[in-house]
């Protein structure tokens, strides 16, 4: 993402090739056979995996209890592996096990490249699809190998502080194409990645009220409030002077940071009017030190942790969508953030006995476009460019000894196959059971709370679940984010939603209470706990069946704590002997791949599973 100078060449000075010296090349320097070998490897049974899952393809088993299944490629030739099989009906595909066979007999097959040319019939996929996978593919190889460059040890990991843990975290463990990151070149992912683990001091700009909006709650809910918190005076004296010297009066704009990328490839172009006549006016950075997170839009204030996390559209294809931030959610955020805050802290056994940490989105700037935002039929991604959310700062949440790191990271291990989770469990001096006790029942009752007493539910996948620890490195309560785009409720009233105001009502998603169950089978059971019990077998020696019995006691404890809540228990059953099946890959591959749309895709639906928390659970479970 270089800026050229414009030269004027309208005179006869001829040019040399010494007064104009060759741009660099940047190369990668984590791109050695090695490296991307062994990431390819780990992404081919990554993607065989969750695949076979999805029934998007259908190995075959070469015999009773082998452990080896075979997958007959376009060519007629079969690719041979080893798997183990799990709840939900999952697979875990051994990556040392990947061969084809052919006529000289097996070889070792490690390219997932080469496995989607070989099998796009047999995956069911167009050609147009086809090229845009195969991209997103290869920068995801990529980053899994600019990853293992620079990866650490679990002892490591463990000393690490909450926004430095995220940049070691490998991604989305469903979503095969999880670092697609279409728009970025290979020097942006350089910048701006969270892997690259690089501290920015984001610019600044002004837009004028005339397209810009503020929304606000408690401490913020005016602008002068917020900026009165994050920007130092002299900072703030000086947007104020560049907007002063244009004649421009400070009182009729609003402030926001502004992600350099979104900027420079999106917003000079397409706000070009707006810029123009001064109504977005560029400022100078903060001066504040941010890290990139692994939601990548997000950034954490490390130069004074106690200001606001920022959330900033950035317009790039990664995992399901566009990761920009929708005019009207924006918008809405701090009013969701007051009313589920309400609900906390209105609540005894939300507030004082789970401890839940709500980070609330508390303050948002929304920028509307004077085109895009008037056409419902255009692509969404043209309706996300411009504004900003923040996000309260986890850190001034914690109590003295207190640690958090996100539930996705429990899933990482490092180089030497050694988990975090078995560092951590070892620091904390306690039976693996007893500590996997403690992790359900801080992560368990909040949730469960939120959806039995009040029909809502929070999307608690890996990101957006936080899990907070005791300073003996036990498990002790729970830390959510992300509400506007991830808070759904039931769509059958209950007397508890009386209180929701009518703004909140408008812009929340409703769903059945039958399907409201989904965000936390699915984000948490299928998307976190899928992966971590049979690592938690491995390293911990804790039994899988033994794993989902913890977590079915659990939700059997809360039941018994709530008896006055029995029809709910009915209503939203976690219990039920099988679940509808979510996919993730199949929205890409089957149902949107890369098309443009009006609205933002959700989650393909394919069959059903049998649930391991059910009375009748699956053999070996």
């Amino acid at each position: 993402m270089s800026t050229l100078p414009v030269h004027d060449f309208s005179d006869s000075t001829t040019l040399s090739a010494s007064s104009c010296p060759p741009l660099p090349l940047y190369t990668p320097p984590e791109l050695t056979p090695e490296r991307w070998q062994s990431a390819s490897r780990r992404l081919l049974a990554k993607l065989l995996g969750e695949f076979a899952y999805e029934e998007i393809v259908e190995p075959v088993p070469d015999g009773p209890e082998s452990g080896r299944y075979t997958l007959v490629l376009d060519d007629g030739r079969p690719l041979t592996f080893r798997a183990r099989r799990g709840a939900y009906g999952s697979w875990r595909v051994d990556p040392e096990s990947l061969a084809r066979r052919g006529a000289d007999g097996e070889r070792p097959f490690t390219d997932p490249l080469r496995f989607l040319m070989l099998s796009h019939r047999l995956i069911g996929i167009d050609g147009d699809t086809l090229g845009h996978l195969i991209r997103e593919l290869t920068t995801t190889v990529a980053a899994d190998a600019a990853l293992d460059h620079a990866a650490a040890s679990a002892g490591r990991l463990a000393d690490l502080g909450y926004a430095e843990l995220e940049g070691y975290q490998t991604g989305h463990p469903w979503i095969v194409l999880n670092k697609g990151r279409v728009g970025f070149s290979a020097t942006d992912t350089a910048r701006w990645a969270p892997e690259s683990r690089t501290p920015a001091a984001l610019p600044w700009i002004a837009v004028s009220t005339r397209l810009a909006a503020y929304r606000g709650t408690g401490a913020v809910s005016r602008p002068e409030q917020l900026y009165g918190m994050e920007l130092d005076g002299p900072v703030r004296a000086a947007f104020d002077g560049v907007l002063r010297a244009r004649g421009l009066d400070p009182a009729d704009y609003l402030y926001l940071p502004v992600h350099p990328w979104q900027w420079d490839e999106v917003l000079v172009q397409l706000y070009a009017p707006a810029i123009a006549e001064g109504a977005i006016v560029p400022l100078p950075t903060d001066g504040d030190l941010r890290l990139p997170q692994q939601s990548i839009r997000t950034f954490v204030n490390i130069a004074r942790p106690e200001r606001h996390t920022v959330k900033l559209p950035l317009s790039i294809l990664n995992t399901l969508v566009w990761r920009g931030l929708p005019t009207r959610r924006t918008l809405a955020a701090p009013a969701v953030t007051a009313w589920v805050l309400g609900l906390r802290d209105n609540d005894a056994f939300l507030r004082d006995e789970t401890r839940v940490v709500l980070q609330g989105e508390v303050a948002s700037v929304t920028v509307e476009h004077p085109l895009y935002d008037r056409l419902p039929e255009a692509p969404y991604q043209y309706k996300e460019l411009l504004g900003a959310i923040w996000r309260e700062p986890l850190l001034t949440s914690l109590a003295p000894g207190e640690r958090a790191r996100t539930l996705a990271a429990l899933l990482h291990t490092d180089p030497d196959g050694r988990a975090l989770t078995a560092e951590l469990v070892e620091r904390s001096g306690l039976p693996p059971e007893q500590w996997l006790r403690r992790l359900f029942h801080a992560l368990l009752p909040p949730l469960l709370h939120f959806l039995y007493r009040y029909g809502t539910v929070f999307s608690p996948h890996g990101e957006n679940a936080i899990v907070i620890f005791d300073e003996g490195e036990a498990p002790s309560r729970l830390a959510i984010k992300d509400f506007v785009d991830d808070v759904n409720v039931s769509s059958v009233p209950l007397p508890e939603h009386t209180s929701m105001p009518d703004d909140v009502r408008d812009i929340l998603l409703t769903e059945d209470p039958g399907f409201l169950t989904q965000f936390i089978h699915s984000g948490l059971f299928v998307g976190v706990f899928r992966f971590l019990a049979p690592l938690c077998e491995e390293q911990l020696g804790v039994p899988e069946a033994e794993f989902w019995s913890l977590v079915r006691a659990e939700i059997l404890h809360h039941h018994a704590r709530f008896p006055e809540l029995k029809d709910r228990f009915e209503i939203f059953d976690l219990l039920t002997p099988r679940i509808e099946r979510l996919c993730l890959n199949r929205n890409r591959l089957h149902l949107d791949g890369y098309r443009d749309r009006a609205e933002r895709p959700h989650a393909a639906v394919h069959g059903t599973v049998p649930n391991p928390l059910g009375s009748h659970r699956p053999p070996g479970l």
